[in-house]
């Protein structure tokens, strides 16, 4: 999140630890000031700004649209949308909020249909589920009937060249091509080989799932398989972030220390790491 203020620049954004789980703006020049001890005038900034008065974040994305970056947000039992306001403000204000929703939102994302229309799309236990931001009407996209109980949502993958219509909505181990009125898009069904801790899309038009006994690669396009590394031990792996040609995860550990890993994406989108 990028603006040309030479003094503390918002670059990233992070939930904070503790029971509120409230969602901060940490400054970049701030966490490299910590590192480096080089700026005094840093140093006596604050280094981070809260996002609204919001208590109980359980997922975001920031979305950027041509000029314009929306924070999307899920709570406890609702849905929130901010709009970055530039200078002199240099911060998220709000934008949109839906309350009461029928179902408890997990995973959450927004896409603009045809460059005119937002939508709030997300996943819960159940399914998954849009928002039409102008109306404010919730309805159902995708629900998999064939599965009994609850569902655990793991990706909403917005598919380029669509115009913000069409997507890959993951869960369980599979995942299915819908659009943004509900209709199945392709006579496929994306098919891990394990149940995944983490699904991620990265741009080299792929979407990688971690399990505990390998890492796919897989076509965003087709399901296909382009690539598996296997793990020397099981373990849970978490996506962290996509940056220039790496890929970074970490361990998930209850109660303990984490490692952070990293693979290399190269010319023939395959990776090493």
């Amino acid at each position: 999140l990028h603006h040309p203020s030479k003094a503390l620049q918002p670059l990233i954004l992070c939930v904070s630890t503790g029971k509120k789980n409230k969602l901060r703006v940490y400054y970049l020049s701030w966490l490299r000031n910590r590192i480096l001890h080089n700026d005094p005038e840093v140093e006596k900034k604050q280094g981070w700004i809260t996002v609204g008065d919001l208590e109980g974040c359980i997922h975001y994305k920031v979305v950027k649209y041509e000029r314009i970056k929306f924070l999307v947000i899920a709570l406890k039992n609702a849905v929130e949308i901010y709009a970055w306001a530039p200078k002199p403000y240099h911060k998220f204000m709000a934008f949109k909020s839906f309350a009461d929703l029928q179902h408890k939102p997990l995973l959450v994302d927004l896409t603009v249909e045809e460059g005119q229309r937002l939508k709030v799309i997300f996943g819960s236990h159940t399914g998954f589920h849009v928002i039409d931001v102008d109306s404010g009407n919730s309805y159902d996209i995708y629900i998999p009937c064939h599965i009994q109980g609850n569902i655990t949502p793991h990706a909403i993958v917005i598919l380029p060249k669509t115009d913000g219509m069409e997507m890959l909505v993951c869960y369980e181990d599979e995942g299915v091509y819908v659009n943004t009125y509900g209709r199945i898009t392709k006579d496929v069904v994306l098919q891990w080989g394990e149940m995944p801790t983490s699904v991620a899309y990265i741009h080299s038009n792929q979407i990688m799932g971690w399990g505990e006994k390998a890492i796919e690669i897989r076509s965003v396009e087709t399901g296909h398989l382009d690539g598996v590394f296997m793990h020397k031990r099981a373990q849970r792996l978490k996506f962290l972030c996509e940056r220039n040609d790496k890929v970074f995860f970490a361990s998930v550990r209850s109660g303990g220390s984490s490692q952070v890993f990293f693979m290399t994406l190269n010319r023939n989108s395959m990776m090493n790491w």
